[in-house]
């Protein structure tokens, strides 16, 4: 039988050579405690600028339920009232998320005390300073998180998103 003539046998010293570098990188992100952040996610999608809000109707730490991208996908604004990341307006604090826990498609509850989203169907927990990072539970992603930015007059627009949304197999809205 006749194996495929693309595929390598890269050994075991070549195998463990790259090892080491990949274990390198991780430690030295461990050790500086950042991460670099060069790429958007895979499954990153623009979609036309949407209006959202404005920072006038946000308060501080409670959630501003919104549906984005499109009126079956509901999310949130949260003015978290310190810089977070991907975080807009001028204090760098206006992050965006879906509500829809990447896990079963439950319904996440916003928890202010420690600025995280919770789901209640298997306890999945979803922080909100960190770009949606899961710090708990089943949920097998991170949240996935809206491409905000606001204009002069403080409205604030969605136009795009990171990660896939629950229950979609792409990003990709219908026509």
């Amino acid at each position: 039988m006749k194996g495929c003539g693309k595929l390598v046998d890269i050994g075991r010293r070549q195998f463990l050579k790259g090892s080491g570098g990949a274990i390198a990188g991780a430690t030295a992100v461990a050790a500086t405690g950042r991460q670099a952040h060069a790429t958007p996610a895979l499954a990153r999608v623009d979609y036309p600028s949407t209006r959202l809000a404005n920072i006038a109707d946000l308060v501080e730490n409670e959630p501003f339920d919104i549906a984005y991208p499109d009126a079956d996908s509901p999310g949130v604004l949260l003015k978290l009232g310190a810089p977070a990341e991907a975080g807009v307006g001028p204090d760098d604090d206006i992050v965006g998320f879906s509500t829809l826990c990447p896990h079963k498609g439950y319904p996440l509850g916003y928890v202010a005390a420690d600025r995280s989203l919770n789901c209640p169907g298997h306890y999945s927990r979803f922080d909100c300073e960190k770009g949606g990072m899961q710090i708990w539970g089943q949920a097998t992603s991170n949240l996935p998180q809206f491409h905000l930015r606001v204009d002069d007059a403080g409205d604030i627009y969605a136009e795009g998103v990171d990660d896939l949304i629950y229950g979609r197999l792409s990003n990709v809205l219908a026509g």
